[in-house]
């Protein structure tokens, strides 16, 4: 093969990576100048993760615990590094250029080899790259500071293409891209994508089976198949540690059974249907896919220049500019953005279903079919039943409008591998016009009837503005939300015009073919990036500086920091303390932010902590000198056993003390047996925790019935912490229950006393404890899982041969060429 003609066949390839990431860095020009995205997310991680962090450079070690949250709990999906997974590497690598730069970057990319592994045009290609990679929900969940979503998400078409190759092409070397792709995607660590990513995969190998059935040839299928399996477990053994220990911990996490009768006599494990559904797609919202103002967008306020906001300015109201909102669709807790796919994405996916034949259309159909009907959510419980009741793991996510991550991969390739028919001029003209006929007739004309009968969208104003307001201010958010729909009911219907224009002068000759694709590429350009900039513009990036100053120490921390010992905080002096990371970044806090917290600490905060902080906020309203607060933290049963030491009301103020703490550790007079978790939390608002524990009957056998006595002279303390290792001193002149304020975890804690091991009691639900014998001691917890060392063996091996298999592919591959060159 001559210099030339290599050139000439790696040209487009070159053009399209360049294209994306010009595309992408001028879209993100704000990180060129060392600006950063602030987000919520970002900055909870950062404040979640500090003690992970710290401990992983002082003492160059996993700590797998961190107390920073939530009393404590494991680190496995927050922050943790598996030793044996040899591939991580490579993912940071590639994430090298940074948030959002990378994601968006990688989301293209990769389309373009799923499309490439179609056999799509390379110069088409790159249309659809546009098209799916600048779809609206990925700017959207960036924004958000959803980055492990985001990295996962652009790891999804390779790894759909590496199968599709295996099945079409070469299954060696798609059985090894796949496991590199799924290896890659479960590093990333957002599992419900890769669920997600499953169930496309899965429904695109029933149809292939549906197809080697009609053509009675199985060994193919069945040989790929295997190996695709065998490919999958390689990926498994890759990020064996990661799993292993997540599987774990699931068991004993929100996303694991309750062990609550209280909860429900049905429950299977899993997140409950009515938390999971919270987040639920209307029905009719579903058209955003072509209008994306369809329903106000973004739950944000109105502009100055808005309806709404003159009309509570001259209604002296404007305090309340901040409470009303663009969106006003069907979903309660609001939204970040609407899904949009592109209009003219959005219209090339029904000329794809017109025009494609054969399994390729079915597949796709079906799985956007199936998940825009779960995105639905409670708005079409028979669909969501099913698979929160029948389908493994469905119950373990929340957020299940995420499914619509689907819609946005079938649409654009669908409607690419339509338009890479049309160019190739493998449909007739007849064809040709009937789908763009069809095509148009659906798309413009629901554009035109919203734009002729707008009512259709509904009323303009959401549940919970009904009824409520007065006229003046009513008319004002009709009007806005009116306005807001008819502007994208137009932009739609003009970039739809202009792409079947486009389509239909390339297809005659009236434009040359790739000047035609090109035009098509910046219509998609121009269709999708302003509408991307609604939720991810400039406006969204702060310096590092200005990052960094959200974690500057305020005088409440100063305070707390200044204390020697290792306590807990509590901060009421945010919106909600269970929905933040701020307080991780210094503190030990009872509270956090997560969404797999350990189910007990959880079942704590409802039955207790809440409580507890809703008696403490009615008394520091109620307060007016300190004189008032004497005595308030008086039968704060979960506070105070937490050893809650701290209450930051004013992060500008001295935090409030709390003198009822009960300590890192003490001993108790006396034991309440229970017979069920109902019982062991039920007791939790009445006992002293001061003086008794109580402990589920369960545990009764380690007692080894001795008896309580007092002494009064005995005593317990910290003496040396680290979140993985907590070394406390005691004595006492006779046998002692000691209580800690360390929250109970069976799978990793080990506990010794003199070096000798030590049981661990679960008390007061979520509490440890161990009966400690007279005299000096010295107990010391350690937290090392089993699941931790023996996963990343696996890991490790999984990892060699992963390895292994892509360098022997590769270089069989090259052979096959070379061989195939000197024929």
């Amino acid at each position: 093969m001559s210099d030339n003609s290599i050139i000439k066949k790696l040209l487009p390839h070159l053009i399209a990576v360049l294209t994306f990431v010009i595309l992408t860095l001028i879209y993100f020009a704000p990180a060129l100048d060392k600006q950063v995205l602030k987000t919520h997310d970002t900055t909870v991680f950062e404040g979640s993760s500090k003690e992970i962090v710290d401990h992983r450079e002082e003492f160059n070690e996993e700590p797998l615990w961190t107390n920073s949250m939530f009393g404590g709990m494991p680190a496995y999906l927050i922050s943790t590094q598996y030793f044996g997974n040899l591939l991580k590497p490579l993912h940071y690598l590639l994430i090298s250029p940074g948030i959002p730069i990378a994601p968006i970057l990688i989301l293209m990319i990769g389309f373009y080899i799923l499309l490439l592994s179609l056999r799509v045009n390379p110069w088409l290609a790159i249309v659809g790259s546009l098209a799916y990679g600048f779809s609206s929900y990925f700017f959207i969940i960036l924004a958000a500071g959803h980055n492990t979503k985001a990295m996962a998400l652009a790891y999804m078409a390779p790894l759909i293409g590496s199968v599709i190759f295996a099945y079409r092409r070469n299954r060696l070397i798609g059985t090894s891209f796949l496991a590199l792709f799924l290896s890659l995607q479960i590093i990333a660590n957002h599992l419900q994508i890769t669920y997600y990513t499953l169930l496309i995969i899965l429904t695109f190998g029933i149809f292939e089976l549906i197809y080697v059935i009609r053509k009675k040839d199985f060994k193919p299928f069945l040989k790929t198949s295997l190996m695709l399996i065998g490919g999958v477990i390689i990926s498994l053994m890759v990020n064996f540690a990661s799993l292993y220990t997540t599987y774990e911990y699931t068991k004993y996490s929100m996303r694991g059974k309750s062990e609550l009768a209280t909860e429900g006599q049905d429950d299977t494990g899993g997140l409950g249907i009515q938390y999971a559904t919270q987040w639920s797609y209307g029905i009719d919202e579903t058209l955003t896919l072509l209008i994306p103002n369809l329903k106000g967008g973004a739950s944000v306020p109105f502009a100055n220049d808005s309806e709404t906001v003159k009309a509570l300015r001259k209604n002296n109201a404007s305090q309340y500019i901040p409470q009303f909102r663009q969106y006003w669709g069907t979903q309660n807790l609001g939204t970040s953005g609407p899904v949009y796919v592109g209009a003219i994405a959005f219209f090339l996916f029904i000329m794809g279903l017109v025009l494609i034949k054969g399994r390729d259309k079915w597949w796709i159909l079906l799985i956007t079919i199936i998940s825009i009907m779960l995105a639905w959510g409670k708005n079409f419980m028979p669909m969501t039943s099913l698979f929160f009741n029948h389908f493994p793991g469905y119950n373990r996510f929340r957020a299940i409008t995420m499914i619509l991550i689907i819609v946005e991969f079938c649409i654009p390739l669908l409607g690419i591998l339509a338009l890479d028919k049309i160019f190739k001029k493998e449909v007739d003209k007849h064809d040709l016009y009937g789908s763009i006929k069809i095509a148009g007739g659906i798309t413009l004309g629901i554009l035109l009837l919203y734009l002729m009968f707008p009512g259709l969208a509904g009323s303009f104003i959401s549940g919970n503005e009904g009824g409520q307001l007065p006229d003046w201010l009513q008319n004002a958010l009709i009007a806005d939300r009116k306005d807001m729909l008819k502007t994208d009911l137009l932009r739609s219907l003009v970039f739809i015009i202009a792409a079947i224009a486009i389509i239909f002068y390339s297809y005659n000759g009236k434009i040359r073919l790739l000047n035609g694709i090109i035009a098509l590429g910046l219509l998609v350009a121009l269709d999708m990036w302003p509408v991307d900039k609604r939720y991810l513009n400039n406006n969204n990036f702060v310096t590092q500086k200005k990052a960094e100053a959200s974690f500057e120490p305020t005088t409440a921390d100063r305070f707390i920091l200044n204390d020697p010992d290792e306590v807990r905080v509590l901060n009421l002096a945010v919106p909600d303390p269970f929905s933040e990371g701020l307080t991780s970044y210094y503190h030990h806090s009872i509270g956090g932010y997560h969404g797999a917290k350990i189910r007990r600490y959880q079942d704590l905060i409802s039955n207790s902590i809440s409580r507890d902080i809703s008696i403490l906020g009615d008394k520091l309203r109620s307060a007016t000198s300190l004189a008032d607060l004497e005595g308030a933290f008086i039968g704060l049963n979960s506070i105070n056993m937490l050893n809650t030491k701290y209450v930051i009301f004013n992060p500008e103020a001295e935090p409030l003390v709390n003198t009822e703490a009960l300590g890192n550790a003490w001993f108790v007079d006396s034991l309440l047996i229970v017979n069920s978790p109902d019982e062991e939390l039920g007791a939790i608002n009445t006992m002293d925790p001061s003086k008794e524990a109580v402990i589920n009957k369960e545990y009764k056998d380690l007692l080894n019935e001795y008896k309580l006595k007092r002494d009064t002279l005995s005593s317990i303390y910290l003496e040396d912490y680290r979140a993985n290792r907590l070394i406390y001193n005691s004595s006492s002149a006779t046998t002692q229950l000691a209580v800690f304020s360390e929250i109970y975890y069976p799978k990793g804690w080990n506990a010794t006393i003199n070096d000798k091991e030590l049981d661990i009691l679960r008390v007061n639900y979520v509490l440890r404890a161990a009966v400690i014998p007279p005299g000096d001691n010295e107990i010391v917890f350690t937290f090392k899982p089993q699941s931790y060392s023996s996963g990343n063996m696996v890991s490790m091996a999984g990892s060699i041969i992963l390895i292994l298999l892509l360098f022997t592919s590769i270089f069989i591959e090259i052979k096959k060429r070379k061989s195939s060159n000197a024929a």
